[in-house]
C-alpha cells in the first residue's frame, strides 16, 4: 500500500511533533524512525523534512541545537518547545475526531467496491 502524498503531507507535522515529544532527535533519525514505525510504508526525504523542521522552528514550536551524535559526528538536534506540545495536543484532538468519524462510518456501512 502506498500512502497518498496528501495524507503524508497532512500527517508530517503531527508525526514530527510526536517524535520530538518522546525525545530530541536529528533529521535523519526522524526519517529512519518514521520508516521503522510505518513498516517501511512512509519514506520521508531530506527535501521534504528539513523545510518542515525549519518552518516549525520559525513558528517557535521546536528549537534546534548542535550536539555530537553517538557516532561522534556533529548534528543539528531538534526538541519540542511548550508551544509545540500545545500544538501537538490540538492536532491529536483533531486527528482523533477524524479517526472516530471514519470508524463510525465504516461500522454503519462499509465502502462500496466497484
Amino acid at each position: 500500500m502506498t500512502l497518498s502524498k496528501e495524507l503524508v503531507a497532512a500527517s508530517t507535522i503531527p508525526l514530527v511533533l510526536s517524535l520530538l515529544a518522546h525525545d530530541d532527535s536529528y533529521g535523519y533519525a526522524l526519517i529512519k524512525r518514521i520508516r521503522e514505525l510505518s513498516g517501511e510504508r512512509i519514506a520521508w526525504s531530506d527535501g521534504m523534512l528539513y523545510p518542515v523542521l525549519r518552518r516549525l522552528e520559525s513558528q517557535g514550536l521546536i528549537a534546534s541545537y548542535w550536539n555530537k551524535a553517538p557516532s561522534g559526528r556533529r548534528r543539528r538536534y531538534y526538541r519540542i518547545e511548550t508551544p509545540g506540545r500545545q500544538e501537538l495536543d490540538r492536532l491529536i484532538e483533531q486527528w482523533s475526531l477524524v479517526s472516530t468519524v471514519f470508524t463510525r462510518l465504516q461500522k454503519e456501512s462499509p465502502p462500496c467496491s466497484n
